[in-house]
């Protein structure tokens, strides 16, 4: 008399099934370890770079995607911008080795539904994938005071707000003391075209050369 119940409480129990996208396998294999014991969560696919996952995209149905915003074929943002076009209902969850200060609210601001580092605990990660599954938004206490501060600041924006996402990205990669060869190998483009980055960032910024662009950075903690 209890068997029918049984059956269909698992029938009809709601699954998040989650693609993990990032280049380093043993990244991927660590988040799929420790989603393992939760049984409300499968990781349904994985991907190792943008346009591997914007193929499973196309092809699969998925409730929440933890993306790297660090990939070998393009930026992350710009894969989070171009997959928010093709699936703007589809949540994102952007995992990153940097810091909230640097990425969080641009990546807010392209769709994605919240930031976490990869320092994070696993408990936050769990929680993060069941919130953003429901349709809300993730964020950390620091980045909730961080943007109610901004709020409340002054609405002359600092300079580094003027830049695009990929003067942003070269911006931060300079200032950590990449040239601009590595730079370049990092994003797949022309050295060429990274130093044209960096004349426009030196021109939005008013700034002269990348000593004032590295001091500029530190004092707005930009980089670590």
């Amino acid at each position: 008399m209890f068997v029918l119940p049984f059956i269909l409480y698992f029938e009809h129990k709601i699954m998040i099934k989650i693609l993990i996208v990032d280049d380093h396998a043993i990244v991927r294999e660590g988040l799929k370890q420790i989603l393992s014991d939760e049984s409300e969560m499968v990781v349904a696919g994985e991907a190792s770079t943008g346009l591997e996952m914007l193929n499973k995209i196309c092809r699969n149905d998925y409730d929440v995607v933890i993306l790297d915003i660090s990939l070998p074929d393009r930026s992350g943002l710009d894969v989070l911008k171009q997959l928010k076009c093709m699936k703007p209902e589809l949540p994102v969850l952007m995992l990153s080795i940097y810091s909230e200060e640097q990425y969080a609210v641009r990546v807010l601001r392209a769709g994605a539904s919240g930031y976490l580092t990869k320092e994070s605990a696993p408990g936050e990660l769990k929680e993060a994938i069941r919130r953003v599954a429901q349709g809300r938004k993730y964020i950390t206490s620091s980045l909730a005071e961080k943007l109610a501060f901004e709020l409340d600041a002054d609405p002359k924006k600092p300079c580094h707000e003027a830049l695009s996402d990929r003067e942003y990205q070269v911006m931060c990669m300079i200032a950590s003391g990449k040239s601009a060869k590595e730079i370049a190998e990092i994003l797949s483009l022309s050295v060429k075209t990274i130093s044209t980055h960096r004349a426009r960032i030196l021109k939005k910024m008013n700034l002269k050369n990348n000593t004032q662009l590295i001091r500029y950075a530190l004092k707005h903690h930009l980089v670590d």
